[in-house]
């Protein structure tokens, strides 16, 4: 990657930087396509990013259905016609007594985690409030399959579905501009939720608030183009445009907004 690339990111996601510039130079020398893991739309923003302005190949994304916020890209040369089947994503229902017990995203989510197995294998958790879907990498789906019996004391059984099946998810992001002195994650959260500079600290100092799936303990962390904040007992918060500055120097965003 050439060196001015960097500037345009945050220092953490160098790796992440790298690593797609070697995906990039995979298929340019072996002339056939590349499959990712899942990425967050930050991730996925850094890739479109950087293929636009290093290479000539195509790319997609494809992470199960449309609104999928977390997607596997397929990077490939010209001549290649990606399919469906090409992104290897298989869907799973989560089969339990629906009557007599309740899961939530966080227990899902933990418990596929604690299988051992990377996030980056797991896609979307989709839920209509009574079945639950995910979507996962077609390599770990049998795996996953036979590990897990349980969510939190409830017993569960993972069954294979086709994607006519898929549930249709529940969701209620509202979109929201506002404009922020800011860009720092705790100036964010309080003026999303309205609450004071002081307590947003407490909430990020604690362990409370992730960005892109990844607890941030700091307040001053600055947030950027599609971060995703998850605030734990209040919501999310998903940067979908920077908007310039007003004239009295403010930044003006464009906000997917998840509360509680």
């Amino acid at each position: 990657m050439n060196a001015n690339v960097y500037q345009h990111f945050r220092k953490d996601e160098h790796p992440f930087i790298d690593s797609v510039g070697d995906w990039l130079e995979q298929v340019e020398s072996q002339y056939a396509p590349y499959l990712s893991d899942f990425l967050d739309p930050r991730q996925a923003y850094i890739v479109e990013t950087l293929i636009r302005q290093n290479s000539d190949l195509s790319f997609q994304f494809y992470g199960g259905y449309e609104q999928a916020e977390r997607k596997r890209c397929l990077i490939y040369p010209d001549y290649y016609e990606p399919k469906e089947d090409d992104f290897e994503v298989e869907l799973l229902e989560i089969v339990y007594p629906i009557k007599f017990s309740t899961l939530s995203h966080g227990k899902v989510l933990g418990t596929l985690v604690n299988t051992g197995i990377k996030r980056e294998y797991f896609g979307d958790i989709i839920s209509d409030n009574d079945r639950w879907q995910v979507f996962v990498a077609k390599e770990i789906a049998n795996f996953v399959e036979t590990q897990v019996e349980k969510i939190g004391k409830i017993s569960v059984r993972l069954e294979k579905r086709k994607y006519t099946e898929m549930i249709l998810p529940k969701d209620d992001w509202t979109h929201e501009r506002t404009t922020i002195s800011s860009l720092r994650l705790d100036n964010l959260i309080s003026s999303v939720y309205n609450i004071s500079r002081q307590r947003s600290k407490q909430l990020i100092e604690s362990g409370k608030v992730k960005v892109n799936w990844t607890e941030n303990t700091r307040p001053d962390f600055l947030v950027d183009l599609l971060d995703i904040v998850s605030i734990r007992g209040f919501g999310r918060i998903q940067i979908q445009e920077l908007e310039g500055k007003t004239k009295k120097d403010k930044f003006r965003l464009l906000l997917g907004v998840l509360r509680k």
